[in-house]
């Protein structure tokens, strides 16, 4: 076996494991009483509902269009308060609803970098998986001790003085 080799088939071993691990665990939220219980495991939904509408609406919060949408809104609001006579519930209400939003918001936000920081964790450790002189135990350092990450840190920063020349 060649050298050239051994990555393809390494990888292809970690997919394997990977896909029947998924299939051992099923999925996370089946949907009761769905068509979904009984498929196959490609056409599973990969995410739950709810990480869906999450990554939704992170996506449609990030566009220039939303806050166009946002600033109509505070506009019409503003304007219609002023017709009004800014009556004490207008005040009421918009605390409600922009406090409403925030936390909608902090979660959604919140969701799409947990989910993001898995996935470029599993990419970083791939990485270091795939260089024969990479130190393997930077893998587990999200679990080390303080103490460790301290002096991880230490000689990352020796390496990088000495680096400079």
């Amino acid at each position: 076996m060649s050298e050239v080799e051994a990555p393809d088939e390494s990888v292809a071993q970690r997919r394997q494991q990977v896909d029947h691990l998924v299939q051992q665990r099923g999925p996370r939220h089946p949907r009761r009483g769905s068509e979904a219980d009984d498929a196959a495991p490609e056409t599973r939904p990969h995410r739950s509902w709810s990480s869906h509408i999450l990554h939704r609406l992170g996506r449609w919060s990030s566009k220039a269009a939303a806050g166009v949408v946002v600033a109509c809104g505070v506009a019409a609001w503003a304007v219609v308060g002023v017709v009004a006579g800014f009556p004490h519930w207008w005040e009421t209400v918009l605390y409600s609803v922009t406090a409403s939003i925030t936390v909608i918001m902090v979660f959604a936000i919140q969701h799409t970098q947990g989910r993001e920081q898995v996935v470029t964790q599993r990419k970083l450790d791939e990485l270091l998986r795939a260089q024969p002189e990479a130190d393997d135990h930077l893998i587990a350092a999200e679990v080390a001790s303080d103490e460790e990450l301290d002096a991880l840190a230490h000689l990352n920063s020796d390496d990088r003085r000495s680096a400079d020349g």
